[in-house]
């Protein structure tokens, strides 16, 4: 995973914390499933996600606007995802929609050995 690459603000942040459970009975195959029809929605900028060995991850995702976080909410296949985290994958997880008003970042310079 990566840091995304996003337009200059404002645009919205959906974080989604969550704790897994042990069950994995499709979940990766749907995640990357999720990721791949996220990135064919209206409104949709990016994500970043990273999960620790204990289970606890976070998932940023980033939208133009709240109709198109919105819009992505109702999406079909998005909902069976939802419930089947609900159902199985999740022992617990928040969800914070959040206004990005300023964004600023850092990347060091390669360095190269002689």
């Amino acid at each position: 995973m990566s840091i995304a690459s996003l337009p200059a603000p404002p645009y919205y942040v959906v974080c989604f914390s969550s704790q897994r459970t042990e069950v994995e009975d499709g979940y990766g195959d749907v995640g990357a499933a999720m990721v791949e029809l996220a990135e064919q929605q209206p409104g949709f900028l990016g994500f970043e996600s990273a999960r620790r060995a204990d289970g606890f991850g976070i998932i940023n995702s980033y939208w133009r606007d709240e109709d198109s976080i919105r819009a992505w909410k109702a999406v079909v296949d998005h909902v069976e995802a939802q419930r089947r985290g609900r159902a199985d994958w999740y022992r617990r997880y928040e969800i914070r929609v959040a206004l990005v008003q300023r964004a600023y970042g850092f990347e060091a310079e390669p360095v190269t050995l002689r």
